[in-house]
């Protein structure tokens, strides 16, 4: 699997190069600006990378090149998953990342890089076409989720499922997590998908569309 890194921290950048290089993923190109990573990615032609990891803050002026490098990448090359990288969180940055498709897209604090499994199963997750936001991230979505909208109307345990179907978490990942049985997770998720006024359709699609509805809320 290829992979382009855009990190402006060249301790970081190396790091994140010999993880995945470590882990079997051929990075094509390693940068330090968003341009830069327009650049390499127009230039790998065939060789076009599976999925880019990009810093929020990179130069000229540390604000959001990473995002909207991001962004442009999602709009000019839809078929390269996106795993941003933050030192807060962002919850406008991460909105407009996933506001731009239903797949291939991930938000995450750079404290997760760490946690090496848990960073590298989310770049898996994100390469196959799936989601992957920071739970620190969801946390605050929620907290901001308190006006009127058909998030309110889902139960505690209901909005636990959608905070980790929003973290990328399969069912069966989300009964463990939960301690509950698979049967548990689908019914929970079924009832999310009716308050949300999803009708039934292809059920990663729907999964996406819940998790947008979600972020809409708290936006």
């Amino acid at each position: 699997m290829r992979v382009v890194i855009a990190e402006d921290s060249v301790l970081l950048r190396e790091g994140l190069i010999r993880l995945l290089t470590d882990a079997e993923f051929e990075v094509v190109a390693a940068v330090g600006t968003g341009e830069d990573l327009l650049r390499a990615v127009d230039a790998a032609g065939e060789a076009c990378p599976h999925v880019a990891v990009v810093d929020v803050r990179m130069p000229p002026t540390h604000t959001d090149e990473g995002v909207r490098a991001a962004l442009v990448l999602r709009q000019s090359w839809p078929d390269i998953a996106v795993l941003v990288l933050s030192q807060y969180v962002e919850e406008r940055y991460a909105t407009d990342l996933v506001s731009t498709g239903t797949s291939g897209v991930g938000y995450l604090l750079k404290d997760r890089v760490a946690d090496v499994a848990e960073f590298l199963d989310a770049v898996r997750r994100v390469a196959a076409g799936g989601t992957a936001l920071d739970p620190e991230v969801v946390a605050q979505l929620f907290a901001r989720s308190r006006r009127s909208s058909p998030v309110e109307g889902l139960t505690p345990r209901e909005r636990e499922v959608l905070g980790l179907m929003a973290e990328g978490r399969s069912n069966s990942a989300i009964a463990a997590a939960l301690v509950v049985t698979d049967g548990a997770v689908e019914k929970h998720v079924n009832s999310i998908f009716t308050k949300l006024g999803l009708p039934p359709a292809d059920t990663d699609h729907r999964r996406v569309l819940a998790v947008l509805r979600f972020l809409e809320a708290a936006s």
